[in-house]
């Protein structure tokens, strides 16, 4: 009963607060799936919370989770309307709107990058890694995180051997395959320290790469002017729930655990202890898009090749629905 008062509260102050004549600002009364952009893990635990907890559908939306079967199922799905919403990598939405598809992301999850490169102990730097095998999952943005990275630490990215491993970073690093892999330290460099501690994880932003969101909740150009109190209510009750697994981590963990068939609770635990801070690092609030940030990560994309030209953060970003601290 105390949630669902709460979550009553909640859009009453909501709805207080954006009162007037935009039309945007009504509840939407609607339907919604929201794609995830990986399998459920601890960064998800806001969406499950706000669900769990309601929020949703106290602002007029019930949001429908579904996880990707594969890594680039989320763009394709979005872009072609199979879909209302989708988490995309920074990357993958920079790629697909030089592809011509006009998606918006209209919220960020966390405020960091999340990728790095896992080393065996015996490389102590990254520069360590040339002459060597270093897997990477195939996707282009592998690429320029693992030169990023290399070159930041002052190594020749050209005498690092890269091999394609898909996704199987822990398990290539563990056996031996490769002397390094590219993954998510929040996924990724959580199972392998959980193995093996002495792990070394070589973050990029510690080698030269800017502060960028790493994964951003997108929407198509059409849905952003059709159904924009949709897109308000969904950013709306997703960063409720962020908010509320900030202050209360266990019930995040709950939510998720008891959504998702299969997960270990002690693992999404120490996924969420490592990836928590960055849900709201250098940010007024959760979700926030800021515009230096993604200008510094825009040239950056072009730097290291992952687009040919330099995104125009202008078109492909519009934070107008995430509510501001003491606004909403």
């Amino acid at each position: 009963m105390r949630h669902r008062f709460l979550a009553i509260l909640f859009v009453a102050v909501l709805a207080l607060a954006g009162c007037g004549s935009d039309e945007s600002r009504g509840a939407p009364n609607d339907g919604a799936t929201l794609l995830l952009d990986f399998q459920p893990n601890a960064v998800h635990t806001g969406i499950y919370m706000a669900i769990s907890r309601g929020y949703d559908t106290a602002l007029g939306v019930e949001l429908h989770v579904r996880a990707p079967s594969e890594s680039t199922e989320a763009v394709k799905l979005l872009a072609s309307g199979r879909t209302d919403l989708a988490i995309l990598d920074i990357h993958d939405l920079a790629l697909a709107r030089e592809r011509g598809r006009d998606l918006v992301g209209v919220m960020a999850l966390v405020q960091t990058p999340l990728a790095a490169i896992f080393a065996q102990p015996p490389n102590r730097t990254p520069r360590d890694l040339e002459g060597k095998r270093v897997g990477v999952t195939g996707l282009p943005s592998d690429d320029a995180v693992l030169r990023s990275i290399v070159a930041g630490a002052g190594g020749d990215p050209d005498k690092v051997h890269v091999t394609t491993i898909g996704f199987n970073a822990v398990r290539s690093v563990l056996t031996g395959r490769v002397a390094g892999a590219t993954g998510f330290w929040n996924a990724e460099g959580v199972a392998l320290r959980a193995r093996r501690p002495e792990i070394r994880e070589f973050r990029v932003d510690d080698f030269g790469a800017p502060a960028y969101p790493e994964l951003v909740l997108a929407v198509t150009r059409e849905t952003l002017q059709d159904r924009s109190s949709l897109v308000r209510a969904s950013v709306a009750a997703l960063a409720r729930g962020y908010e509320e697994v900030l202050s209360d981590p266990e019930s995040g963990v709950s939510a998720l655990v008891e959504a998702v068939k299969g997960l270990d609770r002690a693992e999404v635990q120490r996924e969420l202890d490592e990836v928590s801070p960055s849900f709201t690092a250098g940010a007024r609030g959760f979700g926030e898009l800021n515009r230096p940030r993604l200008e510094a990560w825009a040239r950056w994309e072009r730097r290291f090749g992952i687009t040919k030209r330099v995104p125009d953060v202008g078109l492909a970003f519009d934070g107008r629905y995430v509510p501001r601290p003491g606004r909403d």
